[in-house]
């Protein structure tokens, strides 16, 4: 089958969406499947290998200013040619694009009105592309808001179109009025022009279909899943924490370091539980993308905990590689992102399952369907620090615990939420759409 792929890059960071994203291209290469990756806005920034295009349609530099100027939609030869170079997208991805709805209104907008739209120019050329250069039998929008460019796709084309759900009630949340309202009511109208979509929880399935009124049936969970097999290294449980005899034990978080991820909600709790002198030098090692933007924000949080004597106890290792992601996994005992937003994927719950290590989640968002399918930890009342800080300290101390729900979070991992299974349920999906066009 000829996949045209079509995955939005985020601004320079590592995003849960694009490690996806990348994942199912990857996966359905081996599989044999026929795929083409194409970044849209920035390139996609991911810690795998990636068959991801060079040229990045949708330039972000270019859409973003083609709402801040109007005459910029039409620009001079040279200009344009300045504002549509990879060479500086790459430059200025380097610092991050700003990917905050509260920036993005007008151009979101813009986007879901696709070709009666400000940025018709640019979607145009994509398609015109995707026509010339690869031809697909299906093409597959990594997000809804990206469901402007369907109508035209299909009345070009004549193929169907696919499109996920990855957290855009997030971000949708966030655009200012009148662009949210607005946005809102394009994605409902939009909607006729997608075929199927692929939701990565029930949750976020359930939500875009009673918010933005797409029918349910037309949503399909796919959860997501990883390539498992780098994760399948982690030692038995040894005595004392997870780096060795005599040391001591360990909580861990990896994600965006960023209010939203709740990075201060982790660091008060483990200040509680710390501060009891239950578990002597009990460590918090957090590791994710840290950009310029949070970096005060991590800073307060280190001094916060300073200030109770902790700050010796805390390590921030920032933005990672995957080598160094592999061997934070190694080294903590406990796991959790205590997001203050309901999550719709939580692909770091999944690689700390593939490592065996236990997760403690609140309640909300894709998380409960995590647990609950893997074994893998505990849950608490989302908002309750207390909840958070006694669950914790449940499996801190209880090794026995923590090897039993670390080994049914492996095995899940290893056969539930493998990057394979999830491109088998997305072609089930895709299979289904081009039998049903034959109907």
């Amino acid at each position: 089958m000829r996949i045209a792929y079509l995955a939005t890059g985020a601004g320079g960071m590592y995003c849960g969406t694009c490690l996806r994203d990348n994942a199912l291209a990857n996966a359905f290469v081996e599989m044999g499947e026929d795929v083409v990756l194409v970044p849209l806005y920035t390139p996609l920034r991911v810690d795998e290998a990636t068959i991801s295009g060079e040229h990045v349609f949708l330039n972000g530099v270019e859409a973003y200013l083609h709402e801040k100027f109007a005459w910029l939609r039409r620009p001079p030869g040279i200009l344009r040619r300045i504002l549509g170079s990879g060479w500086l997208l790459r430059a200025v991805s380097r610092f991050a694009l700003s990917t905050s709805p509260s920036d993005l209104g007008r151009l979101t907008v813009a986007m879901l009105e696709g070709e009666a739209g400000s940025q018709h120019r640019l979607l145009t050329e994509l398609i015109d592309w995707i026509t010339r250069e690869v031809s697909p039998d299906v093409v597959h929008l990594s997000s809804s808001l990206l469901s402007g460019c369907a109508r035209e796709i299909k009345r070009r084309l004549r193929l169907p179109v696919i499109s996920g759900l990855q957290g855009e009630a997030l971000f949708l949340e966030g655009l200012p009025e009148p662009f949210r309202s607005r946005a809102l009511s394009l994605l409902r109208e939009r909607s006729a022009d997608i075929d199927r979509y692929t939701a990565s929880s029930a949750y976020e399935a359930d939500l875009m279909a009673r918010w933005v009124g797409i029918d349910r049936a037309k949503i399909h969970v796919v959860r997501p899943g990883i390539r498992v097999e780098d994760f399948d290294s982690r030692p038995p449980e040894l005595p004392g924490g997870a780096s060795g005899p005599g040391r001591p034990l360990s909580i861990g978080y990896f994600a965006r370091i960023a209010p939203e991820k709740g990075f201060h909600i982790l660091a008060e709790a483990f200040g509680r539980i710390a501060s009891s002198g239950e578990f002597p030098g009990l460590r918090l090692k957090a590791a994710g993308y840290l950009g310029s933007r949070d970096l005060k924000y991590a800073a307060h949080v280190r001094r916060s905990l300073a200030r109770k004597g902790l700050g010796g106890q805390v390590e921030i290792w920032g933005t990672v590689e995957r080598a160094d992601k592999l061997q934070f996994f190694r080294e903590i005992d406990v796991f959790s992102v205590p997001t203050a937003f309901a999550e719709p994927k939580g692909i770091f719950i999944l690689e700390a399952l593939a490592s065996g290590v236990p997760v403690v989640e609140p309640r909300h968002g894709s998380f409960p369907e995590l647990i609950e399918a893997s074994g893998g930890g505990l849950l608490y009342e989302p908002g309750d620090i207390d909840g958070l800080a006694r669950a914790l300290s449940r499996l801190l101390g209880d090794a026995e615990l923590r090897r039993s729900l670390g080994e049914c979070g492996r095995k899940a991992a290893q056969t539930g939420f493998t990057r394979r299974r999830m491109a088998e349920d997305v072609l089930a999906v895709y299979r289904q759409v081009l039998a049903d066009r034959l109907v």
